[in-house]
């Protein structure tokens, strides 16, 4: 099972849960649509610790 992560949306402000993928690395960045509101979040995904995991989401830009 992959440890999961949450997110605040820049557009909604809904809080979003994730799964957070270890092998592609401690820091991480990637495009996701928020499933509430759909639109594009650029998710920074950054290892606090082996198992404690942090993101945070800003708006893509156009």
């Amino acid at each position: 099972m992959l440890p999961e992560a949450d997110y605040t949306c820049a557009f909604c402000g809904e809080t979003i849960v994730v799964p957070i993928d270890p092998s592609a690395g401690e820091d991480q960045s990637y495009v996701e649509d928020c499933p509430v509101c759909c639109s594009p979040n650029v998710l920074r995904v950054r290892a606090l610790g082996p198992t404690d995991w942090r993101i945070d989401a800003e708006p893509e830009a156009i």
